[in-house]
């Protein structure tokens, strides 16, 4: 699998079958390539980008998220699933996973709002959505997470400390911050590898990561 870090939550995840998924696409040029599947965490127009959405938009595309947002997804006939429910296509699933804030109020638990794993050939992709630390990470260790993305912005979700944190607790093999409103992420790969070496940061600006 490619990952590219489109800015903010955004990914595109291109896999060796050639298949295209997108990760809360926002701001994406026009020029992308168009999706296969594209996953929308949650409700928050930085996440579920209706224009962005259309940009990628072809007919055979499928837009997956969480039922808390179900009425919204109807706009594109798109499909929603229970948290921990596996959405298999072809080559990889896709399984959504808990994601919430405890000490802010943006993202209450209640609302039923997710991140996304993407498991394919032997390896996974974590993308953690808009969460703070929350204690289902650490079961995630068990799962041998090749790549986490994690928020580290700190303003709406966790916080540099806060997000290597979580890493502590999800133990992949590689970590990846986003949604860092304009931080300097080189200070995040530092605390990072003062808690644990070895696990390995990745700063995805004009570079691709392939798993």
């Amino acid at each position: 699998m490619e990952i590219y870090w489109l800015g903010h939550a955004s990914f595109k995840i291109k896999m060796f079958s050639g298949r295209i998924i997108y990760l809360d696409p926002y701001k994406v040029s026009k020029d992308e390539e168009k999706a296969d599947i594209i996953v929308s965490s949650h409700s928050h127009g930085d996440h579920f980008s209706k224009s962005d959405i259309k940009k990628l938009w072809k007919e055979e595309t499928i837009l997956l998220g969480p039922e808390s947002i179900a009425n919204s997804l109807k706009d594109f006939n798109g499909q929603s699933l229970k948290i921990g429910e596996k959405f298999a296509y072809k080559d990889f699933s896709i399984e959504l996973f808990p994601a919430y804030t405890i000490k802010k109020p943006t993202h209450p638990k209640s609302n039923g709002w997710t991140g996304t794993i993407i498991e394919s050939a032997g390896k996974s992709i974590y993308h953690a959505g808009d969460t703070e630390r929350i204690p289902e990470m650490k079961t995630l260790a068990d799962r041998k997470i090749t790549v986490a993305l994690l928020p580290c912005g700190g303003t709406y979700t966790m916080d540099f400390e806060e997000a290597t944190d979580s890493a502590m607790d999800i133990q992949p093999e590689i970590v990846v911050p986003m949604h860092n409103w304009g931080k300097d992420l080189k200070e995040f790969e530092e605390i990072m590898n003062k808690k644990n070496p070895k696990i390995k940061v990745e700063i995805l600006e004009n570079k691709t990561l392939t798993i």
